[in-house]
């Protein structure tokens, strides 16, 4: 796995995988949508033994310019061996709840832009017999929760949307990687209080790096949200209905 295409790139979590990938001696192509951070990182990797870095500035609410982006990294490129989706947006919910363009923003961002990514991708993968597409979920889509559920609900549907790709594209080589991490100590998450739970952007960066490699289906990051989200799924809806969460 040597040609990456990393999508969302300056994010806490796809910063940290990117490096794990520069120390492969990997070539990447680099998306952002802050052109001053994609350089500095761009830099950043070709110090740690990227063989090539190339970057695209990017926006999620552009769908209809991202057919084009998958294009211009396999043109650079001259092929991909592996798709990392990594940028999201956590909305304010109370706002959300109250205006409608709140919440139609974030399911563009969420949920909406990202498959418009995928049905580029899966379509070059297709054809080409092989390779990998991870894509960043969250737990957040497991269970909808009245504390984030229009975020919740793009997740759960983009998860959904994972599963059918997965079974879609196994048979033509391709394998696809859910990953559904829990807090993580990153700018997304700077309003929320920290506590044991938490993860470093940088062991969640090196878990996605492994499972790409491997081909992985589902990761839950750390693993023991994989049990906390089990038990969580598992409460009757009569009970989880008087919860505050």
């Amino acid at each position: 796995m040597k040609k990456i295409v990393i999508i969302g790139a300056t994010s806490g979590i796809a910063s940290e995988t990117a490096r794990c990938f520069a120390l492969d001696g990997a070539e990447l192509f680099i998306t952002g949508r802050n052109e001053e951070k994609l350089s500095r990182l761009a830099n950043d990797l070709r110090c740690r033994g990227a063989r090539s870095v190339r970057t695209a500035l990017f926006r999620a609410e552009d769908t209809a310019a991202h057919e084009q982006l998958i294009h211009d990294a396999v043109e650079v490129l001259g092929e991909i061996d592996s798709v990392l989706i990594a940028y999201g947006e956590l909305p304010n919910q109370r706002e959300c709840e109250q205006a409608w363009e709140k919440s139609e923003h974030s399911l563009t961002v969420n949920f909406l832009s990202p498959i418009a990514l995928l049905t580029a991708a899966a379509t070059y993968f297709e054809k080409r017999g092989r390779g990998n597409i991870t894509v960043i979920s969250s737990v957040a889509g497991d269970r909808g929760r009245q504390s984030n559920y229009i975020y919740g609900c793009a997740k759960g549907g983009l998860t959904t949307f994972l599963q059918g790709l997965r079974n879609r594209l196994y048979h033509h080589g391709v394998s696809v990687t859910t990953i559904k991490p829990g807090f993580v100590d990153t700018p997304m998450t700077a309003e929320i209080p920290k506590g044991p739970l938490f993860a470093s952007a940088a062991s969640v960066g090196k878990r996605i790096h492994k499972a790409m490699k491997r081909g992985e289906c589902v990761v839950y990051t750390p693993c023991y949200w994989r049990f906390i989200m089990l038990v969580i799924q598992h409460i009757p809806e009569t009970i989880f209905k008087r919860l505050k969460l």
